[in-house]
């Protein structure tokens, strides 16, 4: 079993950027379900998904009963 780290890890290597019509980032991860974040840069998309996937793990998880998506 991975630990959550392994688990963020996993998951941020899946993630998904795409730059917008007014030039902002948009950054969400295949298979999470309403997980994404924006940013003026790609960096600051990649630091807010970070941040996103870290508040949406336990309300997901643990506050829903729902299990996390497989990131084999």
């Amino acid at each position: 079993m991975a630990t959550y780290f392994q688990y963020v890890k996993a998951a941020m290597h899946r993630a998904q950027y795409e730059q917008t019509e007014d030039k902002e980032w948009f950054a969400s991860i295949p298979g999470f379900d309403g997980l994404w974040a924006t940013g003026s840069s790609i960096e600051e998309a990649r630091e807010q998904l970070v941040e996103t996937l870290d508040e949406w793990i336990p309300v997901h998880a643990w506050v829903g009963k729902n299990k996390l998506p497989d990131i084999a």
